[in-house]
């Protein structure tokens, strides 16, 4: 795939909330992942498809409600697809919280290699 399949497909995905199968589809085995910082459930980093796909579980199993997803249209350079996302959920336990994040991803011999997300 191309680096505009890919963020066509990711975007799609991601619209859906469907972040595993983008996962699955997109992501290298040995993908990095890259916080804004770390809390005390995620690390900063995390390496491997195994292992994010295992982080994507925990975040999930700690989401009472879904109220809204969103992805902006993507903004694509070489290698690099870089896109605004937003979410509002009810966290079990935490309430309600809303935030936006640029998400940057890395594309190398038709996977993504790295995704970082800044706020």
């Amino acid at each position: 795939m191309t680096t505009e399949q890919i963020a066509k497909r990711l975007v799609e995905l991601c619209r859906k909330g469907d972040f595993e199968t983008a996962q699955r589809e997109l992501f290298a085995d040995d993908v990095l992942s890259v916080e804004p910082y770390e809390t005390p459930d995620f690390p900063k980093e995390e390496r491997g498809l195994d292992n994010i796909i295992k982080k994507g579980e925990k975040f999930n199993s700690m989401i009472e409600e879904v109220h809204e997803i969103y992805v902006h249209e993507p903004v694509i350079t070489g290698n690099i697809i870089a896109f605004v996302s937003g979410m509002d959920l009810t966290m079990k336990g935490r309430g309600r919280a809303k935030w936006e994040e640029l998400c940057v991803y890395t594309v190398k011999d038709g996977k993504i290699i790295s995704e970082h997300f800044f706020m």
